[in-house]
């Protein structure tokens, strides 16, 4: 079955690091090499296939409602996404992440229903594109016997400081400040739960 990977069983016993360099998005050199899009997925393809990586043996979902088996090898595009979405981890705050997540799912399903020139689609675009604008730095991945694993990234755009991500005392925040939000946070589920005490 398989024409660009082997079984994870059957791939080698030593992991594969490679890295991956984004410029807004884009994938545009690995392991330090600058290339074209076409060449750098040609490459990871080779790469990841050899160790196992990107094989999708799954029942769909077509269009009009039937069910469809397929196995599926993405070797150098299960890369590329994981490494993508590990560099947004990184550059993303929070609530844009998180609805990303939402739109990159809608978008695929554009995409799977040949809905490529939908006005839906083309609003999207501009939302992703804006969301792109930091998505730039270097991501580390581990290729072994089917896994594809982050083990390290970079960015100029980082939004990860480890002085403010701290538990420890420091002089950044007050930790103090911690109470009040709880309190606040937590405000609803204690109005709810004084509600259900009530209403018994």
């Amino acid at each position: 079955v398989l024409q660009m990977s082997v079984w994870p069983e059957n791939a080698p016993e030593t992991p594969l690091v490679v890295s991956i360099d984004f410029d807004r998005g884009e994938p545009i050199g690995l392991n330090g090499k600058t290339m074209e899009p076409v060449q750098l997925l040609e490459q990871l393809n080779e790469m990841a296939g050899a160790h196992g990586v990107g094989i999708v043996d799954m029942v769909e979902n077509r269009l009009v409602g039937m069910k469809s088996r397929g196995v599926y090898e993405t070797p150098g595009g299960t890369v590329l996404m994981t490494a993508h979405r590990e560099l947004e981890y990184l550059v993303l705050d929070r609530i844009t992440q998180e609805y990303k997540s939402l739109v990159a799912e809608r978008y695929s399903k554009l995409l799977y229903d040949g809905l490529w020139f939908s006005p839906l689609k083309e609003a999207l675009d501009e939302f992703i594109l804006k969301t792109q604008e930091t998505v730039t730095g270097t991501v580390k991945m581990k290729l072994y016997k089917g896994n594809c694993i982050a083990v390290g990234s970079k960015s100029d755009y980082s939004l990860y400081s480890e002085k403010y991500a701290t538990f420890g005392e420091d002089g950044v925040y007050n930790q103090k400040d911690a109470t009040g939000f709880i309190n606040l946070f937590g405000l609803p589920s204690k109005v709810r739960a004084e509600m259900l005490k009530q209403a018994k």
